[in-house]
């Protein structure tokens, strides 16, 4: 008489393996979701004026962290601004070392819990940047100006930049030398013809052949290659001349208008 079968029990090495792999799936899909909601970052741009140099992008972050990392073209790659959300990183103890290098930035995007994160973050690379060409200048200074007979000497100050040689920071002039110019636009106040005197070195004289209010604008450009350089935002200086005579000397009132 055959033996009556019980109930099946199933093996427990092949129960334990059935709840591994289970488990293996569930953390699959729990990774799977929080990359789906990690949101790349995008409209990478690059900001600096004097070499004072910050990448910023989009978008801000909601459950989601930034890191950023900036290489020079050839070079390796060097961590900045861990595990942050802001959307901006300041990178300019790294550019101003080298300021006619060509640097490239990339940030990724992690889960803001990135220790449980699974797979390597995504990145997006921004555009190349190389200081020497691209940093804007920043909006020159009138030092001094001073009438004599029918002439007014302007002196235009050198701005201080960011970048340090020796333990002491350079100004534009120290950094760009002869590829360094200042444009000097002068107009009578009444009048909407213009007149422009440019020189390579921080100051500029002129002739004057009137005696009524003239605006004085100055802004700093550099040389470049196949065209003009890129031009500063302007300075603008308004003083009464009083010419041929020891009279008043008038006052200096700095605007922000554009030309």
């Amino acid at each position: 008489m055959a033996t009556p079968l019980g109930p099946w029990a199933p093996c427990p090495k092949a129960a334990v393996a059935r709840a591994l792999l289970l488990g293996w799936v569930l953390v699959q899909v729990a990774g799977a979701v929080g990359a789906s909601d990690v949101v790349v970052a995008y409209n990478l741009t690059w900001k600096s004026t004097n070499f004072k140099t910050i990448l910023e992008w989009e978008p801000k972050p909601i459950n989601h962290v930034y890191t950023v990392q900036i290489s020079p073209r050839l070079g390796n790659w060097k961590n900045k601004c861990f595990y942050t959300t802001n959307t901006e990183c300041d990178i300019t103890d790294e550019i101003v070392k080298n300021v006619r290098e060509t640097y490239l930035a990339r940030v990724f995007s992690q889960p803001a819990d990135a220790a449980g994160s699974a797979g390597e973050p995504q990145f997006t690379n921004s555009p190349e940047f190389t200081p020497y060409l691209d940093t804007n200048l920043g909006q020159p200074t009138i030092q001094s100006f001073e009438q004599a007979g029918t002439k007014l000497n302007v002196t235009v100050k050198d701005a201080r930049t960011l970048v340090r040689v020796n333990g002491s920071f350079l100004s534009l002039r120290e950094v760009f030398g002869k590829d360094l110019n200042y444009t000097l636009y002068y107009w009578r106040a009444s009048s909407t013809g213009k007149k422009s005197s440019s020189s390579l070195e921080p100051w500029c004289l002129w002739s004057s052949s009137s005696s009524s209010c003239l605006c004085l604008c100055t802004s700093a450009g550099r040389r470049e290659q196949g065209g003009a350089g890129r031009r500063a935002r302007p300075s603008l200086l308004r003083r009464d001349l009083a010419v041929g005579s020891a009279g008043s000397r008038g006052g200096c009132v700095h605007c922000d208008q554009e030309l």
